[in-house]
């Protein structure tokens, strides 16, 4: 995926933020608790001067967003590569097998927070951030197909996927509110929406092949309300959820 030349062409034409100066960047505690990462916030505040500022605003160092964003620009600018054809061909199986636009759309929507915001309980993160966007019914399946995928049904011949076994050892046992979340979304009118969602989930990643993001535009038309004022600049419950994606090295 890469920008159209008209859109290029404008973002060369706007200014970048924090101009001539040297930006730090102090990334955010959730992504670096736990781990080996040393905190330096307070070295970084020490550095602060006219010319040494935090980051604030577009990144040089990132493609740069269009100023009214798309669905389609974050998966083109912001998302890992895996995740991005990860969910290209969720959804390219499940538009091919004849599904439902509804659950193609959560297909293509499902793991979208993996992409640039946080993994940790990815299916409610990523529910809440598209639920101004698309029916309730695609957000429950967003949301559900998290719990879900831990609940064999081979009614539907849904099994626990083998490479979890090898993601989080053998005898890892899903916390109780999956179980919990799992048995409602069982019992509810759009199981087999989330359900099939975990059907065109891919459970391993290395046969990844090419699809085309411009296959999935009327379904997007149709499925996914696109503010006009460009995701992230309009005003939801979620909205600032898109600006982290768009300005992820913001200090605050």
């Amino acid at each position: 995926m890469t920008a159209s030349p008209d859109r290029a062409a404008a973002d060369v034409d706007r200014p970048w933020p924090q101009a001539a100066r040297e930006r730090m960047i102090y990334p955010s505690p959730v992504g670096w608790k736990g781990t080996d990462f040393v905190d330096n916030e307070e070295e970084l505040l020490a550095q602060l001067n006219p010319r040494t500022v935090f980051m604030m605003g577009d990144n040089p160092a990132l493609p740069r967003m269009p100023e009214r964003p798309q669905l389609l620009d974050f998966f083109d600018l912001r998302f890992g590569g895996l995740t991005a054809r990860h969910l290209l061909v969720s959804a390219k199986r499940a538009l091919d097998d004849g599904m439902s636009e509804p659950v193609v759309m959560a297909c293509l929507l499902h793991d979208i927070s993996n992409g640039c915001l946080i993994r940790c309980d990815h299916g409610y993160w990523s529910a809440q951030l598209v639920a101004p966007y698309v029916s309730e019914e695609v957000a429950f399946a967003v949301k559900y197909h998290q719990a879900l995928r831990y609940l064999p049904d081979p009614a539907v011949g849904y099994e626990y996927p083998a490479s979890y076994d090898r993601f989080f050892g053998p005898d890892f046992q899903p916390p109780a509110y999956i179980a919990r979340d799992a048995d409602y979304a069982r019992n509810h009118k759009w199981y087999m929406s989330a359900r099939q969602v975990t059907l065109y989930d891919t459970y391993f990643f290395d046969d990844f092949p090419e699809v085309d993001p411009a296959e999935f535009t009327d379904v997007i038309g149709r499925h996914f309300r696109q503010p006009a004022e460009g995701l992230g600049h309009d005003d939801t419950p979620t909205s600032h959820m898109w600006r982290t994606m768009i300005w992820p090295n913001n200090f605050l």
